[in-house]
């Protein structure tokens, strides 16, 4: 993969950041004339064949990344419908799966889990404004 402005520039904003962000995000943090849209989309699809960022998706199917090194352990959130912030979840299981389908001699296993709910906080809002 070859080194380019535009992909050191995005993957300085990735690292920037602990939770995913979707494409317009990342493109506003680049500096002015770094790369257009369509260059980003273009890195992000490089950088998640080699395994730099991992995609997952928001509950209204628009996708985000984050940056995910070989050294980092992978993560799991769960995304709030309201407000869109993601909390990271500790306890996943599906890693087990994953181990048990390479004694299988699966090879190359990716998997791609959501979980989608309503945080506490606008749970809270929104009690406050119906009960008014």
């Amino acid at each position: 993969m070859r080194i380019t402005k535009p992909r050191i520039a995005l993957l300085e904003a990735l690292a920037r950041h602990s939770a995913p962000l979707v494409i317009e995000q990342l493109h506003q943090e680049l500096a002015r004339n770094a790369c257009d849209l369509v260059t980003v989309y273009r890195c992000l699809a490089v950088f998640e064949q080699v395994g730099i960022v991992r995609r997952s998706f928001l509950h209204n199917g628009t996708a985000q990344y984050e940056l995910t090194l070989s050294s980092t352990p992978k993560r799991y959130n769960v995304v709030c419908k309201s407000c869109g912030a993601a909390e990271p979840v500790d306890y996943f299981p599906v890693e087990g799966i994953q181990e048990v389908l390479r004694a299988r001699g699966y090879a190359n296993l990716s998997h791609l889990v959501e979980f989608f709910g309503v945080c506490p906080a606008c749970q809270k809002a929104n009690s406050k404004r119906h009960s008014h």
